[in-house]
């Protein structure tokens, strides 16, 4: 069996936990953050973890992490 590539923007984007949840940052924090209260964007700092519903799918982009 040959080698599966892994996808480069997901091995940035995504990390496995050691029980084998997804996890990512929260997406909105890189610009246009004047409009944005200071709740939301402190919100948006802490990590968060994949949807179940897509975890299989990150998963196989990332087949060696």
């Amino acid at each position: 069996m040959p080698k599966i590539k892994t996808h480069s923007g997901a091995k940035k984007r995504f990390k496995l936990t050691g029980t084998g949840k997804v996890k990512m940052q929260h997406c909105g924090k890189r610009h246009i953050l004047t409009k944005k209260t200071t709740k939301r964007k402190r919100g948006l700092r802490a990590g968060a973890y994949a949807d179940s519903t897509n975890v299989a799918q990150v998963k196989s982009l990332i087949p060696y992490k």
